[in-house]
């Protein structure tokens, strides 16, 4: 299974990529520069410019395989998450399938051109994530491994566009940090090309820095490793500052920036923003909400009993595997602390083993097993 995640991982890296010099697209400048617009638009939660966005595209270029792709891109983050959402699921997969078709239609069946191959691993890469929190891990894994034959091409292009940044710098680190994580993957890890983490660190800041497209995933990727395997939420908030004043709009990373500003103990700065985000009160956003809360509580005001409160809270809600599991790690952690304090040792070992059970986060790994030796 973590094997699994793992290829499911390598076969999304390209998901953002724009394609090589030659490619058609790239080559129509205007339209690049539409489909970058378009995408903003997504992030930035304008789904109706990005759908007029989108008809311009598809006006260019009918039945591309970029249109499709797009539609399901914006999907993706329209009906977060995707993958809970009965009603447009269907279409979702529809729309990678019917990109995948449209790329044999215009290219051929196993074509090497490099606009297909992107679409095709794009398309791919984002059907195995879906496979994957659906628990249909043969589907997954076969798609992942469909995907997977081109990741070394694309490794070969950081030179010539500064997007691949982003593919080096994510295969670097992750080739590396997955296997420490998770050592029962080591022995499959010689099929693997070698990383380096702190080369990938930097290439991953230099897309941020020289990409066009990429600059948005390398950001939020970049945060999400100095948050879960670096312990670094100090570094982690230059990159979520950034994606909450590029795009306000967007709830997931306003959610990820405030939780920066908590762990690096900015506590006033997140209490002025958490408002805003509590009164979200559907979806998985109040998972978040009472988390931070009660962290505030507990850090800066030492409250503990406003915070159990507000842990008790974020525990009642069921989290998402994809964005507010560790929000759930957090909470047994902070009542963790609440209980040992109180004098209550078994309470905490209980909830530190259960924080333990569910996190990724080296910090919280750290802290729960220093108690429970």
């Amino acid at each position: 299974m973590r094997f699994l995640v793992l290829l499911v991982f390598l076969s999304t890296v390209f998901q953002f990529i724009p394609l090589p010099a030659k490619a058609q697209i790239l080559n129509d400048r205007p339209t690049l520069a539409l489909i970058q617009k378009g995408i903003n638009h997504i992030y930035n939660n304008e789904f109706e410019e990005a759908n007029a966005v989108g008809r311009q595209i598809q006006g260019r270029y009918p039945e591309h395989p970029v249109t499709y792709f797009l539609k399901a891109f914006q999907m993706h983050w329209q009906y977060l998450p995707i993958k809970d959402n009965k009603a447009k699921v269907g279409e979702y997969i529809r729309a990678l399938n019917q990109c995948l078709a449209a790329v044999d239609k215009q290219y051929g069946k196993n074509s090497k051109e490099p606009e297909a191959v992107f679409f095709t691993m794009a398309s791919r890469g984002y059907l195995a994530l879906m496979y994957n929190y659906q628990n249909e891990l043969l589907k997954a894994a076969g798609e992942a491994q469909k995907a997977y034959g081109s990741l070394t091409e694309g490794l070969k292009l950081v030179d010539k566009n500064p997007e691949f940044y982003f593919v080096a710098g994510m295969y670097n680190y992750y080739v590396e940090s997955y296997p420490e994580d998770h050592p029962i993957v080591k022995p499959l890890m010689i099929f693997f090309k070698d990383g380096n983490k702190t080369l990938g660190l930097k290439q991953l800041d230099m897309a941020t820095k020289t990409a066009v497209i990429t600059k948005v995933e390398a950001a939020y990727f970049l945060a999400h490793i100095y948050l879960e395997h670096e312990a670094r939420p100090d570094l982690a908030d230059n990159y979520t500052a950034r994606l909450s004043a590029w795009f306000p709009n967007n709830l997931v990373f306003k959610m990820s920036h405030l939780e920066a500003l908590i762990l690096a103990g900015r506590y006033d700065e997140a209490d002025k923003g958490l408002p805003e985000l509590k009164k979200h009160t559907t979806g998985f956003y109040p998972i978040a909400g009472y988390c931070f809360e009660g962290m505030i509580a507990e850090k800066r005001d030492k409250n503990d009993a406003e915070a159990q409160k507000a842990y008790l809270a974020a525990l009642k809600i069921p989290y998402d595997m994809q964005y507010t599991r560790e929000y759930h790690a957090m909470s047994y952690a902070g009542l963790a602390r609440i209980a040992d304090r109180g004098g209550n040792k078994a309470k905490a070992r209980e909830y530190y083993k259960k924080s333990l059970e569910i996190t990724e986060y080296l910090a919280l790994k750290r802290e729960a097993k220093a108690y429970l030796k």
